[in-house]
């Protein structure tokens, strides 16, 4: 059962099949139609698109759900608009607005969240944090769900700044963007609070520390004002006896070894972080999540694909809470037949 394997997968009790989980892959409506025999498209109505989604995680069987609550609309009050690309079916979630509330990098040096986002009520907060996780365990039954934070903490200042000013900001005092950094950690610490005192055994931490090609700043400057902070706004959730996953876009394998250390129970990596060095030094101690390349399915031929899958399982099946996924995503132009040839490889080579 899926609930059952990602349950033992996630406290690392190895299951006898690999887990798995997907990112967006329920909003290719074309593959859930194929998958489901349900007629289901952009224009279909909402519970349409329920049924179809729901039909479509079992039949895929996943066994994980990503998910969090607390999302760049905390920051509503002072926050930058750097548009979205076209990427979800029909380019629904295309904009092209773009605006950010800063003029000079003095104005990000000296922002101070905690006076422009005020304090939140904690009991508020632990009771949206209740309400989500069981919302998201009512409509995905099948698999274990989690409640989260999306804007840990760099996540959150690129909301907030955008990367222009940022970078601008941060290359020109490195010691001041820190001191907002923590600033903001500070203000943030409120939301793991409460997750420490909620109802919910799993968190999603989610913060994009860092590019495809690596370190956004140096490391030192991580060391320094990322992984202190980590340490603190985890540290309730790791005394309330919570599974915490950590997720970040791009490559963060030379930080492997700090975000560990901070804790988490979980890894959760696209293709360009290294999971063979992370199974090799952590398997037996974290879960990992990962980290087949979404490149493949959208391009490759049937013998690639299946190459890709046999890459990820040689690695993962020998670590008992390791999940396939398609790590950086299964958007809607990804061919049917490669998406579906992917899953069955996967189920061919699921068994331990």
């Amino acid at each position: 059962m899926s609930y059952e394997d990602g349950w033992a997968a996630l406290h690392l009790e190895m299951p006898p099949r690999v887990p798995r989980t997907e990112y967006s892959a329920e909003g290719h409506w074309d593959l859930l139609k194929a998958v489901t025999g349900i007629e289901v498209g952009v224009a279909s109505d909402d519970a349409t698109k329920r049924r179809a989604q729901a039909a479509f995680f079992r039949a895929w069987n996943y066994d994980l759900f990503w998910g969090t609550l607390i999302s760049g609309g905390e920051l509503s009050a002072c926050r930058t608009d750097m548009g979205h690309a076209e990427y979800a079916a029909g380019g629904v979630d295309r904009r092209d607005t773009i605006s950010c509330p800063f003029r000079e990098p003095e104005e990000v040096l000296s922002f101070d969240p905690a006076a422009v986002y005020g304090r939140k009520d904690h009991g508020e907060l632990v009771r949206r944090f209740e309400a989500h996780y069981r919302d998201v365990c009512a409509a995905r039954p099948m698999g274990v769900n989690m409640t989260g934070v999306y804007i840990t903490l760099v996540s959150g200042l690129i909301d907030i700044f955008g990367w222009d000013m940022l970078l601008l900001a941060a290359g020109l005092d490195p010691k001041g963007f820190g001191a907002v950094a923590d600033r903001y950690a500070a203000w943030v610490q409120q939301y793991f609070d409460a997750l420490g005192e909620a109802d919910v055994p799993v968190v999603m931490v989610h913060d994009d520390i860092v590019w495809t090609s690596g370190a956004v700043f140096q490391p030192d400057w991580y060391r320094r004002y990322v992984f202190p902070n980590y340490r603190r706004l985890f540290q309730p959730l790791i005394d309330s006896g919570k599974r915490i996953l950590y997720t970040s876009d791009g490559c963060y394998s030379e930080f492997l070894d700090d975000v560990v250390a901070c804790g988490v129970h979980g890894l959760v990596m696209e293709p360009s972080t290294d999971i063979a060095r992370a199974a090799k030094k952590y398997g037996r101690r974290v879960a990992l999540v990962g980290n087949a390349d979404t490149r493949v399915l959208l391009t490759g031929t049937r013998a690639q694909i299946r190459a890709e899958v046999e890459r990820c399982m040689n690695i993962g099946k020998g670590c008992p809470g390791f999940f396939l996924a398609v790590g950086n995503h299964i958007p809607a132009n990804t061919p049917v037949e490669n998406a579906l040839y992917y899953d069955e490889v996967y189920r061919e080579l699921s068994r331990r």
